[in-house]
């Protein structure tokens, strides 16, 4: 037995090499260091997948859910998973971890979607919108058609530009609106 450093006993095992799984723990340096409630709660969930797979009876679960809790080092822990397949190992911060390649290959990365393309009309009816305004054109009248014809093709396509072709719209109507109220001021007589 060897003294720690505030003179209590611990005993020291010799090292092993392990000739097992790329998974199974190998006897290092690191099997020694302290684990934290981190370590032991990731080594506890490893506990549940196997249990909810199959893989452990009700009674090893149970001793080796207590034994994780009660485990003071990274060597305990890893003894407690050794022989479950594919699970995350409790390794010290900085340790090598064994890397397995995966079954199929790499997962592979989900395909970016393309960008939808903002449909011209709803740009040509915000555009008519805005010069109607100032003038009380007939670009209000514009506005109108080209907001309604965008609006059933953004609808139809899945295009992207709703917000300009209801702005171009609203100031369509707007403009439109200012022209009556201009002809019926002016056929009452009011504007002489």
């Amino acid at each position: 037995m060897a003294e720690q450093p505030w003179g209590q006993p611990y005993p020291v095992r010799p090292q092993q090499q392990s000739y097992g799984q790329p998974w199974q723990p190998a006897h290092t340096p690191q099997s020694a260091m302290r684990a934290s409630h981190t370590d032991r709660d990731r080594t506890v969930d490893v506990l549940k997948a196997a249990f909810a797979e199959g893989r452990l009876s009700r009674e090893e679960y149970g001793q080796r859910f207590d034994a994780a809790y009660k485990a003071q080092t990274y060597g305990q822990l890893a003894q407690l998973v050794a022989d479950l397949p594919a699970g995350p190992m409790v390794a010290p911060f900085g340790a090598a971890a064994a890397v397995l390649p995966p079954a199929f290959g790499p997962a592979p990365l989900p395909m970016p979607l393309p960008p939808r393309p903002v449909n011209g009309m709803a740009i040509t009816s915000l555009a008519l919108g805005v010069l109607s305004l100032p003038t009380l054109g007939a670009a209000g009248l514009g506005a109108v058609i080209t907001g309604h014809i965008a609006k059933a093709q953004i609808r139809a396509r899945g295009d992207e530009g709703a917000g300009p072709a209801t702005i171009g719209l609203v100031l369509g109507w707007l403009s439109l609106g200012g022209w009556v109220l201009l002809f019926l001021l002016a056929g009452f007589g009011v504007l002489d």
